[in-house]
């Protein structure tokens, strides 16, 4: 969420940073012009209650003097003034609470302010390559997509699924599900050995305003699956990112804590609103799907020097996993709703001969800890400031998988086993039918 106080300090400045994110001049503008008259509203109804409630109280006091002076009728008519502004009071806080929600409920649905560095542009084709690692390999013509070759090997069952489930879900099978499981053991040894991230085990199922703090709602509601539960609901987790970054929601964090770093291996649910049509065959874009999730919380000087070493963590990776990858600068009209500023790793498949996004990694700055309400003390521990918070794929254990078996894949239909994750697969070498 956005301060109001800077966008009424800066009304042309978030015009602009709107129009970066493909609004309409119009629309950028109206939207500003609204949000500035909801804030004066609001500003002058707390001017005028200020105002009665110091007049009440000099008017309590008047009173007593009346009463001391023996003047009953002055006593009266002053008992009379602070009644009416008794009533005032009890209506303008109904007021004041009205105008609050109005307010907020404007700031929930204003993305973030881009930072000065992205590219300016419409959509993906505007993204901007940061740089590559790793040669693309001469295409065979033997080449399978992932979901060829492990329906060949018996181990990829799409059919099974759709009885259980219907679309967008997988069965996988054998080895295939156990290298599954080793890319996900593998990510979060890394990450908590060498990168040093903590490792959580989280609910996967969280309340609104969880939701609320990093952004999925109120925008992204039909994006979610929700549980009953009690009188109301809960939301299975997207991403690990959620809870993650809301362990420190309504906090103050001391300064020397920071910064914070987690990881989490976790199933995500999403109802990929809006992607029909889009990658249908294989198991590329799922309801459910495994992923290990970086976030890190750190103070304002920090984050940005945060930002890249949390996109090298989920880079390192695909380097021990031997797999081609390129990592793209998002342009302003891609970045997602909380984000300043975002990479995106995207993996080679040689399947599809093309690069596809595997992690992606975002700075938020204090946007998600406005929602949250979450601060840490400054150095100095006189004041407090909002926590920064970034978020990362580290990586898309699926999509790992995906790119694994169509990297390290073989003529006769098998698949080699990259030497990283050997030790997670008891010695096993390669994958191959029965």
């Amino acid at each position: 969420m956005l301060d109001i106080k800077w966008i009424r300090d800066n009304p042309k400045a978030l015009v602009e940073a709107l129009k970066k994110r493909s609004w309409s001049a119009q629309d950028a503008q109206s939207t500003v012009d609204d949000l500035i008259a909801r804030d004066e509203a609001r500003r002058e109804h707390l001017t005028e209650l200020q105002t009665r409630q110091e007049r009440r109280n000099a008017a309590s006091k008047e009173i007593g003097n009346a009463m001391r002076s023996g003047d009953a009728a002055l006593a009266e008519r002053l008992k009379a003034e602070v009644g009416e502004i008794k009533a005032f009071i009890q209506n303008g806080e109904a007021r004041e609470r009205e105008l609050d929600k109005a307010l907020n409920d404007a700031l929930a649905v204003l993305p973030n302010v881009p930072l000065d560095d992205v590219p300016v542009g419409k959509d993906e084709h505007d993204n901007v390559v940061k740089r590559i690692v790793g040669k693309v390999p001469t295409r065979p013509n033997w080449v399978k997509e992932h979901f060829e070759i492990g329906e060949a090997l018996g181990m990829m069952d799409f059919e099974r699924a759709a009885k259980l489930s219907g679309s967008r879900f997988t069965v996988l099978k054998s080895g295939l599900a156990r290298m599954e499981r080793a890319l996900g053991q593998f990510m979060l040894d890394l990450h908590t050995t060498e990168h040093g991230y903590e490792e959580i085990q989280p609910p996967l199922m969280v309340k609104a305003e969880v939701l609320f703090g990093t952004g999925q709602l109120p925008k992204f509601e039909e994006d979610l699956f929700f549980a009953p539960h009690g009188d109301g609901r809960l939301g299975l987790i997207p991403t690990a990112e959620v809870p993650l970054t809301n362990l420190v929601r309504e906090e103050i964090t001391a300064h020397e804590k920071l910064p914070l770093r987690y990881t989490a291996l976790t199933p995500c649910f999403r109802s990929e609103a809006g992607s029909a049509g889009r990658d249908t065959r294989g198991m590329l874009r799922q309801h459910q799907f495994y992923k290990v999730e970086l976030v890190s919380i750190t103070d304002q000087e920090s984050s940005l020097a945060e930002h890249e070493r949390m996109t090298e963590c989920a880079e390192e990776v695909l380097k021990r996993l031997g797999l081609p990858f390129r990592t793209m600068t998002l342009c302003t009209g891609d970045m997602g709703f909380g984000a300043r500023k975002t990479y995106d790793i995207e993996v080679w498949l040689p399947g599809q001969n093309a690069y596809r996004e595997i992690s992606s990694c975002s700075v938020c700055g204090d946007f998600q800890a406005r929602r949250m309400d979450a601060r840490y003390k400054d150095k100095d521990g006189k004041g407090n400031r909002f926590v920064h918070t970034l978020n990362g794929s580290g990586t898309a254990v699926g999509r790992a998988l995906i790119a694994v078996i169509e990297n390290y894949q073989n003529e006769d239909g098998s698949v080699t086993i990259p030497e990283a994750l050997r030790p997670y697969m008891g010695g096993l070498e390669k994958i191959e039918s029965k």
